[in-house]
């Protein structure tokens, strides 16, 4: 009889207190830098940020603020969209995608992903593109580049400018070229939890677009390129110091965390690819994930996540309700079965535990207890 002791094994969805007993002599250091020199907004070390993310990115140009939904934000407002325009994404992302298009009175228009890529669907945004079309704004979900080569297509036929949503995506890339720097603005998010993560709220847009990156960096500042002199209405946008201190030590090991989630990844894909009723992200030979998320689907989600969570594995849901099904958008006329892979992927998304510093043994317990209990809920 066995009588051996249940696993006391926890799994943390994300592990940020690792991460910090790695690098956090360093991070102290750069932020007492910004102390001593009391730059607490914008300054010398948001950017230095600035240049070291946007050569990380392929671009000229790099615009920090504060966050990732105000890089959005201002990648439209410079793009000078507005009231009466629609740009086109996809529903299965964060809200904060089309928020930004709310932000400057523009009309979100949806099309749906790809269910195998979960990213927009190229062969149906042709349709979707009117008169008032302004910009495409495809989301690189889940660290998985979309396919951009089609979407640089047809938005060049039609001359629309290409928004890339890049707040999951840090160092992807789409046939050798990182995201970012592939459309005419790439925009991305720091948040905490984030490949390339703050201590706090922060995000950037990049560009080579001199006059796009100009004119980002007077809106994040109440829409001043020369002090008192305000050109135009403008947002209180700036990236603080102190942001940019941490952002600029952790940018020195993005690639190798990068390389670490592909590893991790690998890890799951091999251990989990014959468990029937499981689907697993796909991989792409001229995509590179960066697997900011590890997201499988499976039809008793909820059942699962719970099972899971009991045997000290945490997991995330990204996410339960589409755009086009938020309350706040219930003024589009948009129902269920508007965008079925869409609202498919809601429906049975799970997102496993994924960062860089998760050990063999920690996504061995995930494995086994996913496999134990994906029939038992």
């Amino acid at each position: 009889m066995n009588t051996a002791a249940p696993s006391t094994l926890t799994v943390p969805f994300v592990d940020l207190k690792a991460q910090f007993a790695l690098i956090g002599d360093e991070v102290l250091d750069a932020i007492g830098e910004v102390c001593r020199d009391a730059k607490f907004c914008l300054g010398p070390a948001v950017e230095e940020f600035e240049k070291g993310f946007a050569e990380f990115c392929e671009t000229q140009h790099g615009v920090a603020v504060n966050s990732g939904t105000s890089a959005l934000h201002l990648a439209l407002r410079c793009l000078d969209i507005g009231p009466g325009d629609e740009v086109i994404t996809v529903p299965a992302t964060f809200v904060a995608t089309a928020w930004a298009i709310s932000y400057v009175g523009a009309t979100p228009v949806f099309v749906d992903i790809d269910p195998a890529a979960r990213t927009m669907d190229p062969a149906l945004l042709e349709a979707a593109i009117t008169p008032k079309t302004r910009a495409i704004m495809p989301v690189h979900l889940y660290g998985q580049p979309a396919d951009m080569g089609p979407i640089l297509k047809i938005a060049a036929a039609h001359g629309l400018p290409v928004v890339e949503d890049a707040a999951q995506a840090h160092g992807a890339t789409y046939k050798k070229d990182r995201v970012g720097g592939i459309g005419r603005i790439g925009c991305f998010s720091f948040y905490p939890g984030k490949n390339l993560g703050a201590y706090g709220e922060g995000g950037a847009l990049v560009t080579n677009d001199e006059n796009i990156a100009q004119r980002a960096r007077a809106l994040r500042d109440h829409g001043q390129r020369q002090r008192y002199i305000h050109e135009e209405v403008g947002y209180n946008y700036r990236m603080e110091g102190i942001q940019g201190a941490v952002l600029s030590v952790k940018l020195d090991f993005i690639d190798e965390w990068n390389a670490a989630r592909r590893q991790h990844a690998a890890d799951y894909i091999d251990r989990l690819t014959d468990l029937p009723g499981l689907t697993l992200p796909k991989m792409y030979k001229d995509r590179k994930s960066v697997f900011h998320l590890f997201v499988v689907e499976l039809n008793n989600r909820d059942g699962v996540a719970r099972k899971l969570n009991e045997a000290g594995v945490q997991t995330g849901l990204h996410y339960p309700v589409p755009v086009h099904l938020q309350p706040a958008y219930r003024h589009l006329g948009l129902t269920d079965g508007a965008f079925p892979h869409s609202e498919r992927l809601a429906k049975r998304c799970l997102s496993l535990p994924m960062f860089p510093e998760l050990t063999s043994a920690q996504i061995d317990h995930v494995c086994e207890q996913l496999a134990a209990n994906l029939f038992k809920s």
